[in-house]
């Protein structure tokens, strides 16, 4: 472990392995950083692995921003095998023959998955319906009536095939439940299906490439390398434009006071924009929120302080 002083406000790109909760990972991190202040960003079911945002320090504050990401994966569709929770770790249900399934007949399917959808999450899950969470109602035989979800499928793709088994890439917006597009494939096929493995590639501009295993962070505590491997809190809140503050705006932000509107510097930003405020020197003080409403003020929505470190 390392002093928890020691440790760097950031981000961690981790590989989640198999079999792990995300709550694993950021508990296994956390004791590798000596009881620092550790969270995640974009929930990973246990069977599946890949890409876990883990926020150190005051990144913890901006979960919000990144959950947001839109999301890459590499995911396994098995036809004719239907099970009751969608994925690999359930009990099949319904099974039928899938040779009759063409390449083409897949190709076709699948492209009316692209775009904009209405998804139901799947009962398996942690969305709340009437304060109590899904997958306990389903461990107790319940079914319970879900509303559909608006998503996009922004890129979808077959990648391979091997028998009944349809290697998928997918590029999504947040909330999409791999699980039920491979079931809704299987459907629209006719035979059924579910997520038989999943990969996620990218949250964002994270990459699975620039990912390391909880034991590969341990092993950059120990060659104290770790802070070269840290997403900075500005690098990721990078898509959001920034504006400069003189001294005296800076201290008001600092407190959470609105401050008015500094020159935006050809900088496009419309109504309710997100934007990063700096100080003169280029530190990331806070979040702020352009509003009208305020005479097109910048309210502010997270204090980061203006510490050195943060950058």
């Amino acid at each position: 472990m390392i002093e928890r002083s020691a440790v760097r406000d950031g981000v961690l790109v981790v590989m989640k392995e198999a079999g792990w909760t995300s709550h694993d990972v950021v508990a296994k991190i956390r004791s590798v950083l000596g009881g620092a202040k550790v969270g995640h960003a974009g929930t990973l079911d246990p069977a599946a692995t890949g890409v876990l945002p883990v926020l150190i320090g005051r990144a913890t504050r901006v979960a919000e921003y990144l959950v947001e990401w839109d999301k890459e994966y590499q995911a396994v569709l098995r036809l004719g095998e239907t099970t009751d929770t969608q994925d690999a770790t359930g009990t099949v249900v319904a099974s039928l023959p899938a040779d009759e399934i063409t390449d083409d007949r897949l190709e076709a399917v699948i492209r009316q998955f692209r775009g904009a959808q209405e998804q139901v999450p799947p009962m398996y899950s942690a969305v709340k319906v009437g304060g109590r969470a899904l997958y306990k109602a389903a461990r107790s035989g319940q079914t319970i009536e879900r509303r559909a979800r608006p998503v996009v499928i922004h890129e979808l793709e077959a990648l391979d095939r091997q028998g009944r088994d349809v290697v998928l890439r997918i590029v999504c917006s947040k909330g999409t439940y791999i699980r039920t597009l491979c079931e809704d494939i299987g459907t629209a096929l006719g035979v059924g299906g579910h997520l038989l493995s999943l990969v996620r590639r990218r949250v964002g501009p994270l990459s699975i490439d620039e990912a390391l295993t909880v034991g590969e962070v341990a092993d950059q505590v120990r060659a104290g390398t770790l802070d070269e491997r840290m997403v900075t809190i500005d690098q990721v809140l990078d898509p959001f434009p920034e504006l400069v503050l003189n001294d005296e705006q800076a201290k008001r932000v600092q407190h959470g006071a609105p401050v008015r509107c500094p020159d935006l510097r050809g900088q496009s930003i419309t109504d309710h924009s997100t934007v990063r405020l700096k100080d003169a020197c280029g530190h990331l003080l806070a979040i702020g929120t352009y509003d009208p409403e305020l005479g097109g003020s910048i309210k502010v929505a997270k204090v980061l302080a203006a510490v050195q470190s943060l950058q």
